[in-house]
């Protein structure tokens, strides 16, 4: 179980977190919502011990997140980043493969190889391959890094904004793909996500952030009422289902 208690994080004099609680389990996928500026992707950033909290604890079956070397912990969490940089000149099967390198060693080439093909056709990039990673439009290059982290066969994936630069095809692809692997390997998820339709589709649960803190938490349909998202977004909403579809719709002011 990933574990995290009173998560206190600062920009300068700037609380951004203040006091997160929540759990993410083994083979469920939770959703961070919530506006800009509420602090779901600091809180991955914490989580993936690129910043380093101010206060409170981040916990893995127990043992301490900061207590684990780098290796360990890229066994046992991936993570997404809402960009990346494209300094790297690699092509596609390249980038992918990255994500075996904490096994690096450990296992044989061919197992490796195995992993990364499998990657690589799970979000359909085989006619990408042998492109540079350079040359690819936002959607392509996200769905490399989507690949990549599939590869990386973590416990916990911890997925920034994965589905922003996608057409609407590969939006359901990518959540669909992240919900078959809480459900078939046990994987726990966690998305930061806007996306309040897909987010309620495909998530367990919900976490509202609002000012740096848990709002509310739990199923969509007690997540996301007009109130919630009238105090979190200063605007109403209609929230509903249409086939067991749940969906959102903003009304304005």
């Amino acid at each position: 179980m990933l574990n995290i208690s009173g998560l206190q994080y600062r920009y300068g004099g700037k609380s951004v977190l203040d006091g997160v609680d929540l759990q993410v389990r083994p083979g469920e996928v939770v959703s961070l919502v919530g506006p800009n500026g509420a602090g779901k992707s600091t809180l991955l950033k914490c989580l993936n011990r690129i910043l380093r909290p101010h206060a409170g604890s981040v916990t893995l079956d127990g043992q301490a997140l900061h207590a684990m070397s780098r290796r360990q912990l890229a066994q046992r969490v991936a993570y997404v980043p809402q960009q990346t940089a494209a300094a790297m000149a690699l092509n596609v099967a390249d980038m992918v493969a990255l994500g075996r390198a904490p096994y690096r060693g450990s296992v044989s080439a061919a197992h490796d190889f195995g992993i990364v093909a499998d990657a690589i056709e799970r979000f359909g990039l085989q006619a990408l391959a042998l492109r540079s990673y350079e040359q690819l439009s936002g959607g392509e290059r996200q769905r490399v890094l989507l690949a990549r982290a599939l590869a990386q066969q973590a416990q916990f994936l911890l997925l920034d904004e994965p589905t922003s630069d996608l057409d609407l095809r590969h939006q359901v692809q990518a959540m669909s793909i992240a919900r078959e692997l809480a459900r078939q390997q046990g994987a726990g998820i966690l998305i930061a996500i806007h996306d309040l339709g897909l987010a309620s589709r495909f998530s367990d649960r919900l976490v509202m952030l609002h000012q740096g803190r848990n709002l509310a938490q739990g199923p969509w349909q007690e997540v996301l009422t007009p109130a919630n998202i009238a105090t979190v977004y200063g605007i109403g909403a209609l929230v509903g289902q249409a086939d067991g579809m749940p969906y959102v719709i903003p009304v304005p002011a």
